[in-house]
């Protein structure tokens, strides 16, 4: 399969998809029940990559603890007035075994659908969490040496961290997994990777799920950084990563690893195997709605650049409609998606679904669709196919003053692609409450004696315009609040 440069992804709530299915076939449906023609839509969409969210075995342990947790409970009632028992399946994220969830379909229905995926030329991700497991992991009973154990002081100081199991071996004391900055999750149990044995373990893991999908989206990649590691549970590590990814791009050369990471640690893991990181710092920057901070990020390095994923929207994140009021919502999807990296999409976020659904249940409300976003996703989209923006090169331009005085040139932020076959493209946008002017000198050579057309790939304006003047003083834009514009430039000779 060819691949893209700067590919797109999109993610979805698995068990919450294939809950909708049953509905329409009236049975329970497994992988094996999608239709083609859904995954012909998501290739026709532009998208290389789906995401399959919450794919793996769960267990009875996290059930019992997502079905009686009062905060959590609160939460699906919120979602679900009509809420019953059998829609709250555990979280997706504690796991008992690397094997597809028995109610999704046999073992074999994931590889199938891979290589379904594959005919249409699309790639298949999956989650791994490396933090923590289920309670009733088969690990906890024959490796409890595995996971981080507690003292009973710390249980009778710290029992939001800490529980106390009956193990073949007698009681022990086991630490909930957890980051530094937050209570436990006491649907989970964490992983020491203090201990050598484990991490040997768990690359092996790693590398049994490599045969039956071309990457993983890493959850809560830092928590195992032996810096991290060492900071929350106060037991030395040496690294994982950069064994771990290196290990299975031995077997499997082509394997993508993208991780979920904050506090400033992404380009330590890019450092360390990672083809992509989330760019959590970009999307606060858009949702802070101040042009300054956003531009500035895009002064980063392109070899962090191209391994960013930038996101709106994705399962842990507040959904976008919500977020973003829908004109601030489109210039931030502008400034996300038309930029180096992994663009990546969330399920519903085409259609402007304003409700997030729990990681913890396997049914979602009805939603309504905002057919004036859903109109902007599909000419975004239709765009981003576009050899330019997929393998082209891309620059921030300079955003000039049009007359002193007038500082609303510093709302804009401009970038400039170029492609093969002097395929080039402007993308510009006012990130402000009001109207901004400003010249950008574009990156034309040879151009004096050139006729320029900018054809507008989110709308129907076209333009002409000198090539002589393009460069200076440049194209001048007056473009309205959280205006924006993306044109393919067309020589004209």
């Amino acid at each position: 399969m060819n691949s893209a440069l700067y590919p797109s992804l999109y993610q979805i709530n698995t068990r919450v998809w294939l809950n909708r299915l049953s509905r329409q076939i009236g049975r329970p449906a497994t992988l094996d029940d999608i239709l083609d023609t859904e995954l012909d839509q998501l290739a026709n969409l532009g998208f290389d990559w789906l995401y399959c969210l919450s794919v793996w075995q769960t267990g009875e342990a996290g059930r019992k603890v997502s079905r009686s947790n009062p905060q959590w409970l609160a939460e699906y009632r919120d979602l679900l007035p009509d809420l019953r028992e059998d829609d709250i399946c555990g979280s997706g994220f504690a796991i008992t075994a690397y094997t597809l969830n028995t109610l999704l379909g046999e073992p074999e229905s994931l590889i199938r659908l891979r290589d379904r995926l594959h005919r249409r030329g699309l790639k298949l991700m999956l989650d791994f969490v490396p933090n923590h497991t289920a309670p009733d992991h088969p690990w906890v009973q024959a490796h409890p040496e595995y996971y981080v154990s507690g003292t009973e002081e710390q249980l009778a100081g710290q029992p939001q961290n800490y529980i106390k199991l009956d193990l073949l071996q007698g009681p022990a004391i086991l630490a909930y997994g957890r980051d530094p900055y937050f209570d436990g999750w006491p649907d989970t149990l964490q992983l020491n990777y203090g201990n050598p044995a484990f991490q040997l373990a768990q690359i092996d893991e790693l590398l049994k799920i490599a045969q039956c999908c071309d990457g993983l989206r890493c959850d809560m990649a830092m928590l195992v950084l032996p810096e991290i590691f060492q900071r929350t549970w106060g037991i030395a590590a040496e690294p994982f990563w950069s064994t771990a990814t290196r290990k299975v791009r031995e077997k499997h050369p082509d394997f993508v690893f993208m991780a979920e990471v904050y506090w400033d640690m992404e380009w330590t893991l890019q450092q360390q195997g990672f083809d992509y990181t989330y760019d959590k710092r970009l999307y606060d920057r858009l949702r802070g709605k101040q042009a300054g901070p956003v531009r500035l990020h895009f002064w980063a390095d392109m070899d962090y650049q191209k391994k960013s994923a930038r996101f709106l929207e994705n399962h842990d994140e507040p959904r976008a409609a919500v977020t973003f009021p829908a004109h601030v919502h489109q210039a931030a999807a502008v400034l996300t998606y038309f930029n180096p990296g992994l663009r990546f999409f969330h399920e519903g976020q085409l259609q402007g679904w304003p409700k997030k659904i729990s990681v913890h249940l396997c049914r979602g409300p009805e939603q309504p669709i905002d057919t004036q976003l859903q109109e902007f996703y599909r000419h975004l989209l239709d765009a981003l196919r576009l050899d330019v923006f997929r393998d082209g090169a891309w620059q921030l331009l300079e955003c000039k003053r049009v007359w002193e005085g007038n500082w609303t040139s510093e709302c804009m932020i401009a970038f400039a692609w170029r492609g093969q076959d002097v395929q080039q493209a402007i993308v510009a946008v006012n990130y402000a409450p009001n109207q901004s002017q400003c010249y950008l000198s574009l990156p034309l050579p040879n151009a004096d004696d050139c006729i320029y057309e900018l054809k507008s790939l989110m709308g129907s304006e076209s333009y002409e315009r000198s090539g002589d003047s393009l460069v200076s003083p440049g194209l001048y834009l007056d473009l309205p609040e959280w205006g924006y514009g993306v044109f393919k430039l067309i020589r004209k000779g």
